[in-house]
């Protein structure tokens, strides 16, 4: 039997410091501010984190055959970036949620063999994304 895809919307904002060149990682956080050191980061004041997503949701992503694509949209601007779950994921953080290139897991971890990180994105898109004004809206939709 096919289980239905379940989504979840983010809505966030960007950030004059975000600079999206971490190799490895993506991260979207509640978090107001944002130091250049937080590479990764691409959407601030986020109004969910791991917490915040839906039960179901979650149990979904925990499954090793489940998928994830993360469509990040600023402005019309649009990037998908897939990723796989995991029956280990932890999705308990109360600001973070962040993507991983790499098979790493721990409580902000949403998912994990991601295509792209920080740093894959278009430049475009991340040109968007260091606007504090751009509304900034994340679509994740998760299929078993």
């Amino acid at each position: 039997m096919l289980l239905p895809e379940l989504r979840e919307i983010i809505v966030a904002r960007g950030h004059e410091n975000v600079l999206a060149t971490h190799e490895t990682t993506l991260e979207i956080t509640k978090e107001e501010r944002l130091s250049k050191g937080g590479n990764c980061v691409i959407a601030v004041a986020a109004d969910k984190a791991i917490n915040d997503l839906s039960l179901e949701f979650k149990e979904s992503l925990r499954n090793d055959q489940a998928k994830i694509a993360v469509l990040i949209d600023a402005g019309g601007i649009t990037e998908t970036v897939n990723a796989f779950g995991d029956s280990n994921l932890i999705l308990v953080h109360p600001t973070d949620i962040v993507v991983r290139r790499s098979s790493y897991i721990c409580k902000r971890t949403l998912a994990i063999r991601a295509d792209k990180s920080a740093k894959g994105l278009s430049r475009e898109l991340a040109s968007r994304l260091r606007d504090p004004n751009q509304q900034v809206k994340i679509t994740l939709t998760v299929s078993v």
